[in-house]
């Protein structure tokens, strides 16, 4: 089945036409539906006509929530050519290897990264594109355009681009990995508008025609969810780059955001955030988060300060949809739910399989295998990666959990060696890798460990070489320069030896054990 995704949009903007959609805050810019429309109808003319950018080219955003925006799924789903989303605040080392695995045509990239990032892109034969006007100093360097300089006189008609909801992939992000490098996840059209559908199948939902979203969290990741709903419901999208929580209540107030997004550590913050008092807040009606339960003190604090508005989603990478959601009314502390993801979505068929790939009863813990429209199909380039983690359709989450007669679900351990803090996913073997490469690491092994404010911090447990001498900063700095600060670990403990299995293998379940013991989930 084929999809002209700009006729949809144009639905949207004929009907919607003055109501605002999207707002970039930092760099003041407003867009009606109208003007949004023809906007991105201009971005996927100038891809093809300018970048030669077509079915089977793939192109790169190394971008800030702002100029992400432009480039998000209401342009991808109207190209042919496939986006791929990454993470800004990943290191260099990161992307040049994503530059390598995918072999983008065009990267469009931050200009603050430039200097560092240019050399790499020519010598990988990649265009680049700034999105802010081209410095001084790059004038003439070749390969390099600006964004807005390429869009001059583009037209803003239907680009006429038809796609294949269910075969052709047109959207890319990179997932951790547990054999140390990321996985690609590759998207359909049909993924996203399941995103979209799954959102307004459920009773209690925030996107009417009223919302104004605040995006403060990378709309690279899970933030960049609500991006369709929004659209399809005539709300307004709006964009914040800095992850500051000062920032975010200024603008809460002088946009008069209805919905949030934002992870149980960063609510905690807000608690004893001064400015959470100074601005007025009161436009917020709900309030999203995910990556781990929520403390019930916690909860009881910020409900006496903002109201019942909170609405827990859980989800994944390999599935754009919330697959539980523990709504408003289940948000009472004591009312027995409160520990638990959600109750399972309607629009997700989800079921907790045992060692031999059989449905166990409810009340069995095993492990979350979850199939629907927004499931992906495998990892792009990643065979064995696919065969591994999909069957019949489902993906296999690696989460431990059961579901109650109820239905709700209930996420107790982690089969998969992933650590989630603060809401970013981070595979302990990719860590590891990085720790080995310090010239005096015998060897080490990395931990999420119980964490207050990120729910799980980053510990490694590091043997020096014989002779060598390194302290805990220089190790947490040599992780944040190869992989990026929030992979690198929070603590580090050096040791004389680590738990190995017969075979030699470190025993890192019996590492983690010793720090988990005593809490009733072994996971955040």
């Amino acid at each position: 089945m084929k999809i002209n995704f700009a006729r949809l949009m144009e639905h949207a903007a004929v009907r919607w036409a003055d109501r605002e959609a999207l707002v970039n805050i930092e760099r003041n810019r407003r867009y009606s539906y109208r003007e949004l429309h023809a906007l991105t109808n201009r971005i996927v003319n100038m891809m093809r006509d300018r970048l030669a950018l077509r079915r089977g080219d793939s192109y790169l955003c190394i971008l800030d929530n702002d100029n992400l925006s432009l480039l998000h799924t209401w342009t991808v789903l109207k190209g042919d050519a496939a986006a791929a989303f990454t993470n800004l605040r990943d290191s260099i080392d990161e992307h040049r290897w994503q530059v390598d695995f995918l072999r983008p045509k065009v990267v469009f990239l931050e200009n603050d990264l430039l200097a560092r990032y240019y050399p790499m892109l020519r010598e990988s034969g990649v265009t680049v594109v700034c999105m802010d006007p081209v410095p001084t100093e790059f004038a003439h360097a070749d390969g390099l355009y600006g964004f807005w300089d390429l869009l001059e006189d583009v037209s803003g008609d239907d680009p006429g681009v038809e796609s294949d909801i269910h075969a052709d992939p047109l959207l890319y992000r990179f997932t951790g990995g547990t054999t140390g490098r990321s996985k690609c996840a590759a998207y359909t059209m049909d993924n996203w508008l399941a995103c979209r559908d799954a959102f307004f199948a459920e009773a209690e939902h925030a996107i009417n025609p009223d919302a104004r979203v605040l995006h403060m969290a990378p709309v690279s990741h899970g933030s960049g969810l609500y991006f369709l709903p929004t659209l399809f419901r005539g709300g307004c999208t709006i964009t914040q780059n800095l992850p500051d929580l000062k920032a975010w209540c200024r603008n809460v107030e002088a946009e008069k955001a209805t919905v949030g997004a934002l992870v149980p550590t960063v609510l905690y913050w807000l608690l004893d955030l001064p400015e959470a008092s100074d601005h007025d807040l009161s436009s917020l009606q709900t309030i999203y988060y995910g990556a781990a339960p929520i403390s019930p003190a916690k909860l009881e604090r910020l409900q006496a300060r903002f109201g019942n508005i909170f609405l827990q989603i859980y989800g994944s990478t390999e599935c754009l949809q919330p697959v539980a959601l523990l709504p408003k009314k289940d948000h009472i502390v004591g009312a027995g739910h409160l520990a638990s993801a959600g109750r399972l979505a309607s629009t997700a068929e989800v079921i907790v399989a045992g060692e031999d790939g059989q449905r166990l009863p409810p009340g069995a813990t095993g492990e979350v295998w979850i199939r629907s429209r927004a499931t992906i199909s495998g990892y792009f380039r990643n065979p064995e990666g696919t065969a591994a983690e999909f069957t019949n359709g489902f993906w296999k989450s690696g989460d431990l959990g059961y579901v109650d007669e109820q239905g709700f679900l209930y996420i107790v351990d982690r089969k998969k060696d992933m650590i989630i803090t603060g809401g970013f996913n981070v595979y302990a073997i990719e860590v590891e890798a990085a720790l080995n490469a310090h010239p005096a690491v015998s060897n080490s092994t990395v931990v999420g460990v119980p964490h207050e404010e990120w729910g799980e911090a980053v510990h490694a447990e590091v043997v020096l070489k014989a002779g060598e001498q390194a302290t805990a900063a220089e190790l947490i700095d040599h992780v944040k320069g190869m992989l990026g600060r929030y992979k690198a670990p929070k603590t580090v403990a050096f040791v004389d030896a680590l738990p190995v299995s017969a075979v030699g293998k470190v025993l890192r379940r019996q590492v983690r054990d010793k720090y988990w013991t005593g809490q009733t989930r072994r996971v955040s």
